[in-house]
């Protein structure tokens, strides 16, 4: 869910004694985390799944946790000693919608350890840690809902040919926030506690659903206007299902939190609507689907390689697959149980596929945070869009 790493738009800072390749180690870094936490949590979501898998599925929560931690360190030394580089992805139009990539890998942490990692954890920790990374998470979602926009308007300067599906990222986080919040809610005291929580879930769905909804148009306008995206950003065209299938799922878990949280007559309420809502966003995410891949094949043929931005494979498809599990639970039908396991199986292959790649790039230096420098390269040749990714 991320893009190839942009150019600094701020001098350097004296690297000291941090080494160099954490200047490159910009946000778009934490999709990684998040494409690894949903294997936990949207296989747990699966209707049936044996419990066999719980095993490895916690161990995938624990891999992301373990990312988390790195990341969020090695980006604090980063900041500690390029303070420049730090700024400057704010003010980075290429860089600046990545930190909702921060909120969101905080939240799907969080909530992989109410789903997934509870196993390991037991529950009393697991909702602890939860709602620890529920508060930060959401603090920094919204953050970037209001940052990032208002930088693109009085900052950035981007034109409509710019748009692109990245530009999603800071306003999806409060829609993971509203599908994370909802875990938490049986675990408050009744009454005043738990009714707050559940409609605050309730309005982060409508702030995020909103926004979406104004962003999406440009995005796909520019894709008809002006074609399809450079090479390398093809897959974020998949980022576009994540509103979609975190927005069926966060309406399908508030449903489900909401007896006892809420007066009957708004709990049924809420269950009709998870259905009447759901059903016509799934099938638009199946076409978008479609859509994406379409374009993904049409960029391979072409020439596509590996790049970062293959994480975008993975978040969003993992959202469509718990949307489509939750349509499963409130519906009885089995249709939905099977497009829930054959859209896991498209997970797990993308993610072979973003991590294999991901590892491969550290250890040879071809990622620009990678163990060892890069071999030389001839002078390239080719054009080079704003956001750092070759045409």
């Amino acid at each position: 869910m991320v893009t190839v790493a942009p150019a600094p738009s701020a001098p350097v800072a004296p690297a000291g004694p941090c080494p160099a390749r954490l200047q490159h180690l910009g946000p778009n870094w934490y999709a990684s985390v998040m494409g690894t936490a949903v294997i936990g949590s949207a296989g747990a979501a699966l209707p049936g799944h044996p419990e066999g898998l719980r095993t490895l599925l916690a161990g995938f929560w624990v891999l992301s946790l373990v990312a988390l931690v790195t990341l969020l360190a090695a980006r604090a030394l980063r900041r500690a000693r390029h303070r420049d580089w730090a700024r400057g992805d704010l003010l980075d139009p290429a860089a600046a919608p990545f930190y909702g990539c921060l909120a969101m890998a905080l939240l799907a942490v969080g909530g992989g350890a109410v789903t997934a990692g509870r196993p390991l954890l037991g529950t009393a920790a697991a909702v602890v840690l939860d709602a620890v990374l529920f508060i930060a998470g959401t603090v920094v979602g919204l953050a970037a809902a209001v940052t990032v926009p208002y930088l693109m308007a009085v900052r950035h300067r981007v034109e409509p040919s710019q748009a692109g599906p990245v530009w999603l990222l800071p306003l999806v986080a409060p829609m993971v926030s509203a599908a994370v919040g909802p875990l938490l809610v049986p675990h408050l005291p009744p009454g005043q506690p738990r009714a707050t929580l559940l409609l605050a879930c309730l309005a982060l769905f409508g702030l995020s659903l909103f926004a979406t909804l104004l962003m999406l148009p440009l995005v796909f306008a520019r894709l008809v206007a002006s074609g399809p995206p450079p090479l390398a950003l093809a897959p974020t065209l998949f980022l576009v299902l994540g509103p979609l299938g975190q927005s069926t799922t966060a309406v399908a878990l508030i449903a489900e939190a909401a007896p006892g949280a809420v007066p009957a007559p708004y709990a049924r309420g809420l269950e009709v609507f998870a259905v009447l809502y759901g059903v016509p966003v799934m099938g638009f995410a199946l076409l978008w689907l479609a859509f994406a891949t379409a374009h993904v094949v049409r960029a391979r043929r072409h020439g596509m390689g590996f790049s970062m931005t293959w994480w975008a494979f993975t978040f969003p498809v993992g959202t469509c697959v718990t949307g489509a599990a939750a349509l499963a639970r409130h519906t009885g039908l089995t249709a939905y149980g099977a497009l829930a396991a054959g859209l896991y199986a498209v997970l797990a292959a993308a993610w072979l596929a973003a991590a294999s790649g991901t590892v491969r790039g550290l250890l040879s230096g071809a990622l620009p945070a990678g163990l060892r420098p890069a071999p030389a390269a001839p002078a390239p040749v080719t054009g080079r869009t704003r956001s750092g990714a070759v045409r």
